[in-house]
């Protein structure tokens, strides 16, 4: 191998390896949003559930009061 055939694979080399550490990063991130979001989620699911046993029967609601 010449000199300068070297030093454009090294370079190439270098620029691969930056490339794969900015998308590292940007996957590391993505991770730390999807397990944000998942955790969101799962509280919302939790707190939708105790609404709605909190919510009375589905027969009960549009009947008429005993008044009418």
């Amino acid at each position: 191998m010449d000199t300068e055939r070297l030093i454009e694979l090294e370079t190439k080399m270098a620029y691969q390896e930056d490339t794969i550490q900015q998308l590292n990063d940007v996957v590391c991130r993505q991770q730390d949003q999807i397990d944000a979001l998942m955790e969101k989620c799962s509280l919302l699911l939790s707190r939708t559930k105790e609404l709605s046993d909190k919510l009375p029967d589905d027969s009960s609601i549009g009947e008429k009061p005993p008044h009418y």
